[in-house]
């Protein structure tokens, strides 16, 4: 909520970033309430250890467990606690690799866990 006007703030469209270092600052603000974070991070460790285990076994199944695992802790963290839409439903590519540059900024320090 704008309180200078009482007006919501204007929505900024994902699709309107030709680049992706101008989309990543956007994402990170999609990504604010730590629990959030936390989802995702614990998401991605998931879906690795589901290809891991893809290449070990050639079982097929791991690939959907990987992406039920990716995509289902993301949208939990969106839905119940960012209160937001995930991008990846308008920028697929660029959220992709969002999640996978976030994970390396919370490995590193980067981004507070």
């Amino acid at each position: 909520m704008n309180t200078a006007t009482g007006a919501a703030p204007e929505a900024v469209d994902p699709r309107s970033f030709q680049r992706f270092a101008d989309f990543y600052p956007f994402y990170l603000k999609e990504h604010s309430h730590r629990t959030c974070r936390r989802l995702h991070f614990a998401g991605s460790t998931l879906a690795l250890v589901c290809l891991a285990l893809l290449l070990a076994t050639g079982q097929p199944g791991w690939l959907l467990a990987g992406l039920l695992c990716g995509y289902g802790f993301a949208w939990l963290g969106h839905f119940g606690f960012e209160k937001n839409r995930p991008a990846s439903f308008k920028r697929p590519l660029y959220s992709f690799m969002g999640d996978w540059v976030m994970y390396k900024d919370l490995w590193t320090g980067r981004i507070p866990f």
